[in-house]
């Protein structure tokens, strides 16, 4: 969890509002009460520090149904006496107790507010327990549309897994549901038919049969988790592992697959060690080693659950066997394997404390496909697969959305946001000082929960570059930068245009064959030229548009 004073980081969030603000003001009046109580760090969530978690639930497949509890531990950080647990309609909050009292519930939609009964004193450590039951909603289009996948494999055994990224954890079960505060340890126990098993994050302390038919999983996480991080996924897997030599030692990496599928997967997850290997290298060392590493096979394309990453890319390379890039590069890898493995970087031990700033966990994240590529086959193909995104890029609005109303920016967070990350490595200028670049930013932020001026400040005091200018372009506006030129006899006249005030960015260019930078600007600027007719060509490593004037 971050160590910062909650309070602190509610001041925090509010400073974050930035140009981008202003442009979505026009969005403001779609954003609902549930969108403000889902979205924002309330005086009902403000003044606990969650601890520990104890999910205890039991999944009966037949009626789609979940029926449980959650221990919540805290600590108290100011006085308070109300309480606020999210939970997701359909399910049903049916009962909340302190110390074997049972409490008051006030429903607000999908909010539950608590009324303690005890004193609340500050730095005590307390505990409720949240009992709930019901049919969650069910996944239309899992993940990104999500919610709990009721399937069936090829055998006719049940297949089932959860996924609310977005969406949010109380989609499946109580909890203190914002990114800001990570829970700092947490037990997951899942009760399943016989023939059955589940896998959830962290590791597998004890698996108990209960004489009626069922099974009980339990699973230990000891890293602080973010709520969408934790899942659960059954089915009638098989498992085998193996244990990587990383950075800080022995790793487990253990491998849920369904049991037809066995052998298929020995051989294709090959991509998994050559995974950790590339980014332990760019990254630093696997931020969860006392809680392993899986790869867990489920109904849906796959997800960054920490731990315990899902994935079902159907044994094929690329995405769903498609390259996004259109290169032929995407094709060298699994892309499930390589991006969502990468989220265990950006997202699970780097997290967003407001939703608005998810360009942190996928610019990133869809930049370390292409330092995966760099690893192994070299800076050129990397390059090459990152420009060739660039194609899917739609420049429909800022990266970064609306504050405190569980608002995402624009899906260009991907294709978009790992160009300007690429961008950024041209102007570092420096491979190795890049790379240490990213490791420090891991080991900074380790096991924090971050805002965007925090991640923007850190690259600008690494880099010793004025970035100010180059975020406002790339994250809160729509404009891509266009260098336009004109070579006249013996002088290059240039000049930035379709630019935010205040952004600055040196450029690589060719003369004839020669390397140079310039630094254009709004104003036109000349560089005199050793010969007439000279030809010029623009660093392409650069994310911008070139035009001739």
């Amino acid at each position: 969890m971050n160590k910062t004073l909650i309070s602190t980081l509610v001041l925090v969030i509010t400073l974050c509002v930035n140009a981008n603000a202003q442009g979505l003001l026009q969005e403001k009046n779609k954003f609902t009460h549930q969108d403000t109580l889902r979205g924002s760090i309330t005086p009902e969530r403000e003044w606990w520090n969650l601890t520990y978690y104890h999910l205890d639930i039991k999944v009966n497949p037949e009626t789609k149904t979940i029926a449980g509890k959650n221990t919540i531990q805290y600590t108290v950080l100011k006085p308070n006496q109300v309480l606020q647990i999210d939970l997701q309609e359909p399910l049903v909050l049916t009962k909340v107790t302190q110390n074997d009292k049972a409490l008051e519930i006030k429903h607000d939609g999908n909010a539950h507010f608590i009324t303690l009964k005890d004193q609340q004193n500050i730095g005590e450590t307390n505990s409720v327990i949240a009992y709930y039951e019901g049919k969650p909603r069910e996944a239309i289009r899992a993940p990104w549309d999500g919610g709990i996948s009721w399937k069936k494999d090829n055998n006719g055994n049940h297949f089932i897994a959860s996924s609310c990224q977005g969406l949010g954890a109380s989609v499946w079960w109580p909890n203190k549901d914002h990114m800001y505060d990570e829970v700092d340890s947490m037990d997951i126990s899942v009760t399943v038919p016989k023939g059955l098993m589940n896998v959830s994050n962290g590791r597998l302390k004890s698996v108990i049969d209960n004489k009626d038919e069922t099974i009980t999983t339990n699973w230990h996480v000891a890293n602080p988790i973010n709520n969408y991080g934790v899942n659960i996924n059954i089915g009638n897997y098989a498992n085998f592992s193996e244990v990587y030599k990383g950075e800080k030692g022995d790793l487990d990496m253990n491998y849920f697959v369904l049991k037809e599928n066995l052998e298929k997967a020995k051989e294709h997850f090959k991509d998994a060690p050559k995974m950790m290997k590339a980014f332990e290298h760019w990254f630093g060392p696997y931020p969860f080693y006392e809680d392993s590493f899986k790869l867990v096979e489920v109904p849906y394309l796959g997800m960054e659950h920490q731990s315990s990453v899902t994935y079902g890319n159907k044994y094929m390379n690329g995405y769903l066997g498609d390259d996004l890039s259109g290169t032929g590069w995407g094709l060298k890898f699994d892309f499930i394997i390589i991006h969502e493995s990468g989220h265990e970087w950006f997202a699970n031990n780097i997290t967003n404390i407001d939703i608005a700033d998810m360009w942190i966990h996928e610019s990133f994240t869809s930049y370390s496909e292409n330092l995966f590529l760099d690893y192994y086959y070299g800076k050129e193909a990397a390059a090459e697969y990152v420009i060739g995104k660039r194609k899917n890029v739609r420049n429909d609005r800022p990266l970064i959305g609306q504050y405190n109303v569980n608002n995402e920016g624009s899906g260009d967070m991907y294709y978009k946001g790992e160009n300007m990350l690429h961008t950024l490595r041209q102007l570092v200028n420096d491979d190795e000082k890049w790379r240490q670049i990213l490791r420090t930013l891991n080991s900074k932020f380790y096991h924090q929960t971050v805002t965007t001026q925090q991640i923007e400040d850190y690259l600008a005091e690494a880099s010793g570059l004025d970035l100010k200018g180059f975020f406002n372009q790339y994250l809160r506006s729509i404009k891509i930068p266009v260098l336009e030129y004109k070579v006249e006899g013996k002088k290059l006249n240039y000049k930035w245009t379709n630019t935010v005030d205040g952004f600055v960015m040196p450029i690589q260019i060719e003369i004839n064959g020669q390397s140079q930078w310039i630094l254009p600007t709004s104003k036109n600027q000349t560089l005199k030229l050793k010969s007439k007719n000279s030809k010029v060509v623009v660093d392409r490593d650069f994310y911008i548009t070139v035009k001739e004037f």
